[in-house]
């Protein structure tokens, strides 16, 4: 295989516009298709994860969890795996010297289980063996005597239900209130919507490698997406002071939300703490499926009111997010659901209660566009509703009410970045539907279920459905949004020293695009990442690209002008008249003509800058308040055939148009839409982490349906809107997330015009799409 046929990135099929689009796009800089660095590793199997890692002298981790959602611990027996031949180190609650609970809003998640259990799979203790078998058999051994307790696992109990924990089991409320309470329309609807526990499945399970170091600290090398948050955590709980323990992140095997929760990390180090040796965990699928946070299962009950021309007039709502054991970050996740509640759609009066709260199901936390997904599948269940009751196309009543720069949220926040949502519908709408397959002979129908279904054609029905999504960008609520970048240019290689971890969102190419783009050089390269370098938050939200790339984009300006200044001087003008394009410099008037090479031989130039959006403010009492940096949006149309007989369903075609405010990379954009267009579409149809009576009930990849190539349809992006948001470095918005969010909906929305059925729960099960 040549090295081209190893990093290219497969076409993607645009419409005849976007195509245009692409012919005049630069080959190099920002608004290439730029592949990434790390392409033929990845491709070769020889790109380093956590999982690769060894040391000399390394022992194996293994951790013991509960069996049980609910129970009093009564005591912990580890005499017998300390005996055991192998085994260095056995850990538990008494061991930890420092915090014995972290959380990253609230501390109330405990290291190791102490007295009580919360749910399947806690951390009770932790062993480190010679070899990995003697350290899970040594586990086994460890002797846990439990009192079961009756699981709280309904969230609507959690109400009435005994404390799970000292700060009771209500983690936020946020009661919104907008407009008129007495307002009412002409024409209502109501819906009752229930969205499943979807889980983030990353293609590679949680892994670490724990050092001591020489200081009585100790490194942890892992694919955190947040290092110095976790770095922070573990110090404490280490009793260490935060210099001491260090992060490095290896390669991330996939990132949908939070990718290595501390639960893995803090265990890890104890134990190289304790033993003064390298320590490695490489979690199974089932550790993984137990250990990590999912989607926040939600009930929504709605209330819709609008005039008889279909406009609307007031949304009513109720709001319940399954927090499970701990807090986490459902408190972000609430206020992200209460905000767009409803939707990207004008409403004059909005009523919203929102609650979050503890049970004994496994943790919920940050997941791709956590709270907006839920709400999504519910609003958009509501305007169909709608439609049906007023005898409306259902696109045509979306049309009528479509937000717009300028409006209000329910929040009370204006809409001040581009919000062309009435253009992306329009371009879903406009497109073609794919042909019906009605003439063809039975044989060659694609019938729901697969080619070997036991369908019959005569029982399939196709149906169109329409959702329009949204979701905010960076940090929320007042977060404080920062991050540090560094550039260096020494012998006409350029470094790029900055702690936003590559999750597979692109970072590590956008950089190297910026500096590109801003300096010339060909050759720049990514430093690893590591908690010595400063904070650049964590890798969610579109973040890295707004506020990481922004701090690329401003250190790389600050060489350009170190870069520029001799030159100007030497000719007597500002360096602002100086241009650098192909690796020349030129001044305005072609006096000047020389090589970026030339002038940076011999040269070592560097600088570091930051970059911080304007602040926002927390939701007050009433959940009003310029709570979001930016939003993003996205329209998608779906077409599923469905067996209405059998109730399976197929999807034939997304169509996607999306607000990205500027193409920063076209391929890897393309093919972060279809990813994210694509893990929505295992929600809607095939991702449900079952917890009967709070116990997981098939941890691994068999029990848990993630969607294959089989079952993607065509992806068809009709239309990417770039209207720069100017607030925004470059002008671009995130786009994994809304995908994410609308796809769900729009599948649902098309059983629904297939069936007639109300579809009031994702993933849609068969009986949902069965028409007697």
């Amino acid at each position: 295989m040549s090295n081209d046929a190893a990093t290219a990135i497969p076409a993607v099929e645009l419409p005849r516009q976007e195509q245009a689009k692409e012919q005049e796009r630069p080959t190099r800089g920002l608004g290439a298709s730029l592949p990434p660095a790390d392409a033929r590793a990845k491709a070769e199997g020889t790109f380093p994860y956590a999982a690769d890692l060894w040391a000399e002298g390394l022992l194996w981790a293994a951790i013991l969890r509960s069996p049980h959602a609910h129970a009093r611990i009564r005591s912990v027996d580890t005499s017998a795996a300390a005996a055991m031949p192998g085994v260095r180190a056995v850990v538990t609650h008494a061991d930890v010297p420092g915090d014995a609970a972290y959380g990253r809003n609230v501390a109330d998640r405990p290291v190791f289980a102490a007295d009580v259990v919360r749910h399947h799979g806690e951390a009770i203790a932790a062993v480190a063996a010679d070899h990995p078998d003697a350290a899970r058999l040594a586990a086994a051994a460890i002797i846990v005597d439990y009192e079961v307790l009756e699981p709280v696992t309904d969230p609507e109990q959690a109400f009435s239900a005994p404390p799970l924990h000292p700060d009771g089991n209500l983690i936020r409320h946020i009661p919104l209130r907008y407009g008129d309470p007495e307002a009412t329309g002409e024409v209502i609807v109501e819906g009752l919507y229930r969205i499943g526990r979807q889980d983030p499945a990353p293609i590679g399970a949680e892994a670490g490698l724990a050092v001591p170091r020489p200081d009585g600290g100790v490194e942890i090398y892992t694919a955190s997406t947040d290092p110095h948050t976790d770095r922070d955590l573990a110090a404490a709980c280490f009793g260490l002071p935060p210099e001491q323990v260090k992060i490095v992140v290896t390669g991330v095997p996939g990132a949908m939300g939070d990718r290595e929760d501390p639960g893995f990390q803090i265990p890890l180090g104890l134990l190289a703490l304790r033993t003064g040796a390298p320590v490695k965990l490489a979690a199974t699928r089932e550790e993984s499926f137990l250990g990590h946070a999912h989607r926040h299962p939600t009930l929504l009950r709605y209330r819709h009111h609008a005039d008889t021309e279909g406009r609307l007039v007031k949304v009513e709502a109720q709001i319940l997010l399954d927090g499970g054991a701990y807090a986490d970050a459902s408190a972000d996740s609430l206020a992200a659901a209460v905000s767009f509640a409803c939707g990207p759609y004008v409403v004059p009066h909005a009523f919203v209660e929102g609650w979050v709260v503890r049970t004994n199901n496994p943790p919920s936390g940050h997941v791709r566009g956590e709270g907006a997904m839920q709400v999504c599948a519910a609003y958009e269940g509501q305007m169909d509703k709608l439609a049906a009751k007023l005898g409306m196309d259902p696109a045509e009543l979306r049309m009528r009410n479509v937000l717009a720069t300028g409006d209000l949220l329910p929040t009370g926040q204006t809409v001040t970045c581009p919000a062309p949502v009435a253009e992306l519908l329009q371009a879903v709408r406009e497109f073609p539907l794919p042909p019906l397959p009605a003439d063809a002979a039975a044989a060659e129908w694609l019938l729901p279920g697969g080619p070997e279904g036991a369908g019959e054609p005569s029982a399939v029905r196709r149906g169109v459905g329409y959702a329009l999504g949204m979701v905010h960008m960076l940090g929320a609520e007042g977060t404080d949004e920062v991050s540090t970048a560094t550039v260096k240019v020494e012998g006409g290689v350029a470094t790029v020293l900055c702690a936003a971890v590559e999750t597979g969102q692109g970072f590590s190419t956008l950089a190297r695009q910026i500096v590109q783009e801003v300096l010339g050089v060909e050759d720049v390269r990514v430093a690893p990442v590591d908690t010595d370098q400063p904070s650049a938050g964590p890798a969610a939200h579109g973040r890295h690209t707004w506020v990481s790339g922004g701090a690329v984009e401003r250190a790389a300006k600050m060489v350009r002008t170190q870069l520029l200044q001799p030159l100007a001087h030497k000719f007597g003008m500002s360096t602002e008249l100086l241009q650098i394009a192909d690796g020349r410099i030129t001044s305005y008037d072609g006096v000047l003509s020389t090589t970026v090479a030339q002038e940076l031989a011999g040269k070592e130039l560097w600088a570091t800058a930051q970059c911080r959006p304007h602040p926002t403010e927390p939701l007050d009492e009433a959940g009003q308040g310029d709570a979001f940096v930016g939003l993003a949006f996205c329209a998608i149309r779906a077409v599923v055939d469905v067996d209405v007989e059998l109730g399976s369903v197929r999807v034939v075609e997304l169509a996607v148009a999306q607000d990205v405010g500027r193409v920063l990379n076209p391929a890897q954009l393309a093919t972060r839409i279809e990813a994210g267009v694509t893990q929505g579409l295992g929600a809607a149809l095939t991702e449900n982490l079952r917890t009967p009576r709070g116990l997981v009930r098939h941890p691994d990849l068999t029990g848990y349906a993630l969607p294959t190539a089989l079952d993607t349809p065509d992806i068809r992006i009709v239309k990417l809107v770039e209207e720069r948001d100017v607030v925004a470095p470059f002008g671009a918005k995130a786009a994994s997330a809304v995908p994410v969010v609308t796809s769900p909906a729009a599948v649902a929305s098309a059983v629904r015009a297939a069936t007639g059925r109300p579809v009031n729960r994702l993933p849609i099960r068969p009986q949902a799409a069965v028409v007697n």
